[in-house]
């Protein structure tokens, strides 16, 4: 018989794993709609961890990774249940939180890790040059989706746009109207538009909304 155990448990961290993760949500998302109350999800990435890796070695990023387990664990005690999500990412699922208050709890972890200020006992030490930050996307049931597989969706948007907003910040999932770009520009344009987004590290949605929004500063619209 193969053991199953190590998918149920990150071996790095020790947290549940992305496997038990899904099955946990599931079951927490109908409990959440049949008792009318609130569930929120984060998804915690750090920022730049490649480079980490790259430049200090795997050694550090490991255990970089385990004291950021621990500390996201500590922060969030009994409120929320922590998941290694994949990678260098973690799943906090808050249920019975708001997403105001989820977005709270997560700023103010967001904060501590910026300033390294940890609330386990370290025993490595973090090279000077290594800015420790984290990007955030946080969503809600039923406010944002009301299937787990959508709010992961909306959930991992909202990363999305605090990766290419900056990093080090925690955004919400909103709804948002898209109008498909190849109605509207010419073929030279959207190469044009991809390319810069590649060069700047920012998303093309992102500079799009710039643009539109200089237009309409411009024309006082």
């Amino acid at each position: 018989m193969i053991d199953n155990e190590s998918t149920y448990e990150d071996k790095l961290t020790r947290l549940p794993s992305r496997r038990v993760f899904d099955d946990s949500l599931e079951n927490m998302v109908q409990c959440t709609l049949k008792q009318e109350a609130p569930l929120s999800l984060a998804v915690i990435d750090i920022d730049h961890f490649g480079q980490v890796n790259k430049i200090h070695g795997q050694d550090i990023g490991d255990q970089l990774l385990i004291y950021l387990s621990k500390h996201i664990l500590s922060h969030f005690d009994i409120s929320g249940k922590i998941y290694r999500f994949g990678g260098d990412a973690f799943a906090v699922v808050m249920p019975g939180i708001s997403k105001e208050n989820a977005f709270l709890k997560l700023e103010s972890c967001r904060s501590t890790i910026e300033a390294k200020n940890f609330d386990v006992e370290m025993t490595i030490t973090i090279p000077d040059d290594v800015h420790i930050t984290v990007s955030i996307g946080l969503a809600a049931c039923p406010d944002d989706a009301a299937k787990a597989a959508d709010i992961i969706q909306k959930a991992n948007e909202a990363l999305y746009r605090a990766k290419v907003s900056g990093r080090n910040r925690v955004c919400l999932a909103r709804e948002e109207k898209m109008i498909t770009k190849t109605s509207h520009y010419q073929q030279g344009q959207l190469l044009g538009l991809r390319r810069l987004a590649e060069r700047e590290s920012i998303g093309e949605a992102v500079l799009l909304r710039e643009a539109l929004n200089d237009l309409l500063r411009k024309h006082n619209a």
